[in-house]
């Protein structure tokens, strides 16, 4: 699954939430999140964390 880098960063602004602030609610490692802003391909559950720590659906991120 890829994330929409746009779409992401829109989420990101709407919570008012830097990367920094991503990584820390998600629990996950920096290398991972960057995978995920820079649109690689990564496993659903990824996405899921990332989605979640937003406070959005999946789907508003996804390609």
């Amino acid at each position: 699954m890829r994330a929409n880098r746009r779409k992401l960063e829109l989420a990101m602004a709407a919570a008012c939430m830097n990367v920094e602030d991503v990584q820390n609610a998600s629990s996950m490692p920096r290398a991972t999140l960057n995978n995920v802003i820079s649109g690689r391909n990564v496993r659903p559950a990824t996405i899921g964390r990332v989605a979640k720590a937003l406070g959005v659906d999946v789907i508003e991120i996804l390609e």
